[in-house]
């Protein structure tokens, strides 16, 4: 009985192996990618002082931040590790916050765009790197108040569970936020929050449609403006995906096996999880002219510094 009590553990140990390193390895991937990013937008001053960057940064920062802490919260998932209830708690916390940056922030780099195009006189008067900054901290403030307000507000557990401390799960926000209304309120929020982003960055993207009419406007600028709002646009729609991603996986798991349902859950969680939080570096590093040969300077691990002295070498 003993013996295949652990035949059945190594078992379920071998299928956490297998499921979690395809996902750890190309996470810590996206991460480096990020970090590179990153990295770039501080290097160079025209970068930190420059509000479409600063806000950028800060829209990468968010997405490496959410990534790492949901990678860190799908490992504790699969290897079924129990947290206590105060420090699952945090951590979901700054996961639905880092979460909430992304469309925050993507609503004011389409205000930064929209006035950019349709007031070009009054664009270096609002839009200053103090303001800038104003703007990213109530980002920041507006969504952290909100997961504090809703952790205080909403967080159901029993006067025992706070005696043991110990969870009776893995953490997860679902495990934490357990009372229907609490989960009401999650998807009502979230929608609300996607919604009202969609819809400013719609308006954004039409006052600018509307701008290009206008004989006295750069129609260069105009073109810039129109496809960097349609990637914020695409950018939001990646982001609400992940608001998918819970119910897909309770659906799921009425109707599949827990080995397909592993699988499923894998893919899913690179691919609306994982893969938006990275292309935001790639698609930005790539088509950003000024960004874009500093990037791969950093992406190719600074080879032009070994390419350009032989080369010299060779001409001699």
């Amino acid at each position: 009985m003993s013996s295949q009590t652990n035949i059945t553990a190594e078992r379920g140990l071998l299928e956490f192996v297998l499921f979690s390193v395809p996902i750890t390895v190309p996470c810590c991937v996206f991460l480096c990618i990020n970090g590179i990013m990153l990295f770039t937008l501080r290097c160079k001053s025209v970068f930190r002082e420059t509000s479409r960057y600063v806000l950028l940064f800060n829209l990468l920062f968010a997405d490496t931040l959410h990534m790492a802490l949901s990678q860190l919260l799908f490992l504790l998932s699969v290897f079924q590790i129990r947290l206590t209830y105060p420090v699952c708690g945090v951590v979901v916390m700054l996961a639905d916050i880092t979460r909430e940056i992304s469309p925050l922030t993507l609503v004011v780099m389409s205000l930064e765009r929209y006035v950019a195009v349709c007031y070009p006189l009054r664009h270096s008067t609002f839009i200053t790197i103090r303001n800038t900054a104003v703007a990213v901290i109530v980002v920041w403030a507006f969504s952290s108040l909100n997961n504090v307000a809703r952790v205080i507000l909403l967080l159901d557990i029993s006067v025992e569970d706070l005696v043991n401390l110990r969870m009776k799960d893995f953490c997860a926000k679902e495990n934490m936020l357990r009372d229907q209304y609490s989960d009401d309120y999650d998807k009502a929020y979230s929608y609300f929050l996607f919604v009202s982003a969609g819809v400013a960055v719609s308006c954004s993207y039409i006052g600018v449609m509307i701008a290009a009419r206008s004989a006295c406007t750069d129609k260069d600028s105009v073109r810039k403006a129109r496809k960097t709002l349609l990637l914020h646009l695409v950018q939001l729609g990646l982001s609400l995906s992940s608001t998918l991603h819970n119910p897909l996986i309770e659906a799921i798991a009425k109707v599949t096996d827990r080995l397909a349902m592993l699988r499923v859950r894998s893919f899913l969680y690179v691919c609306i999880i994982l893969l938006p939080r990275c292309l935001s570096a790639l698609i930005y590093g790539i088509r950003d002219q000024t960004i874009r040969p500093i990037l791969l300077y950093h992406l190719c691990c600074r080879l032009k510094l070994r390419v350009v002295p032989a080369k010299a070498t060779v001409s001699q």
